[in-house]
């Protein structure tokens, strides 16, 4: 078994190499995930709620948009000037992004990304299977 000339029939049954990983890691084997259990199985879907209070916030509802990430929108806790300010600039980057915007309540709005659908529900609530 010194020789290049070893057969697949002599490397059988040895010892598998095992690499690991620095510090605090998973050692990695065949077959192993190097993630724990406890790893969400499913995509994980969120959307992030704002509640606007002056016209400073509106850069991170914009920033949350092109991060492809639905916004809630409350504008409720603004004064009406502000408000007004931020719907524009919301309604322009909505735009800008072919996004989409919904009313949802008074001065509370859903901003989705493009391919986001967003459904209104049956006349008789949330449909059963």
């Amino acid at each position: 078994m010194n020789g290049p000339d070893a057969t697949d029939e002599q490397w059988e049954g040895l010892a598998e190499v095992v690499p690991l990983r620095g510090g605090n890691e998973w050692p990695s084997w065949p077959d192993h995930r190097a993630l724990p259990d406890d790893e969400p199985t499913e995509e994980t879907r969120r959307f992030i709620v704002i509640r606007v209070q002056t016209f400073a916030d509106a850069r991170e509802v914009a920033e949350y948009l092109m991060a492809q990430l639905p916004v809630l929108l409350d504008l409720s806790g603004a004064d009406s000037d502000v408000a007004k300010r931020i719907l524009d600039f919301a309604s322009g980057v909505v735009f800008g992004l072919g996004s989409g915007m919904h009313r949802v309540d008074t001065n509370v709005f859903l901003l989705a990304p493009a391919g986001t659908e967003v459904a209104e529900p049956a006349a008789g609530g949330v449909p059963h299977s």
